[in-house]
């Protein structure tokens, strides 16, 4: 079931706008989120789960009854259930994570928040997370929440991507920078 990004990506949207709309009528947000954080740690956690959502030799009806009893196990809202079920049928489990990050960047829009992609080069501390979050937010003007990463080749510093900026303070990036300077003098 290889599909092009776009197609795949749309088909999600529209699954994702439905699961809002229908959450926010019924005031049912704080569940959906939820659910969205059990079907993230899922599709993390269980390789079985992730090739059942995507393998074509699988059946409409196993995948629809899979999927049903995983949904009862893990105690998804009804909203996600019956999207789930619906999916199966339709054999569109496949958009399943792309449905699931279109669904949390609605809900954090309709909360006023952004979503900071954060790699440093080692842990940081919750105070530190704290203090960048802070700093995030009096320059965009919305909550921030932190989404971190480590990745040791930075050296230090930070690279920070909100929506489609992006900060790179590490010092690989400087060297880097450094050394395409010392190429064009010489």
């Amino acid at each position: 079931m290889s599909e092009p990004v776009s197609i795949s990506t749309g088909i999600a949207q529209r699954y994702a706008k439905a699961i809002f709309d229908l959450a926010k009528e019924g005031k049912k947000l704080k569940a959906v989120e939820g659910d969205i954080d059990a079907l993230d740690a899922a599709l993390t956690d269980s390789s079985d789960f992730a090739g059942l959502i995507s393998s074509p030799v699988v059946t409409r009806d196993e995948q629809g009854a899979s999927v049903a009893a995983i949904a009862k196990k893990m105690k998804l809202s009804p909203i996600m259930t019956n999207t789930l079920a619906l999916m199966a049928q339709k054999r569109r489990l496949f958009v399943l994570p792309q449905l699931t990050a279109a669904l949390r960047a609605a809900i954090a829009e309709d909360k006023g928040e952004v979503t900071a992609d954060v790699t440093a080069a080692k842990a940081m501390t919750k105070a530190q997370q704290d203090k960048l979050a802070k700093a995030l937010t009096a320059s965009i003007g919305k909550d921030v929440k932190i989404n971190l990463a480590v990745d040791e080749s930075l050296i230090g510093g930070l690279v920070v991507k909100v929506g489609s900026k992006m900060i790179d303070s590490s010092i690989r990036s400087k060297l880097d920078s450094l050394q395409n300077s010392m190429k064009e003098v010489g």
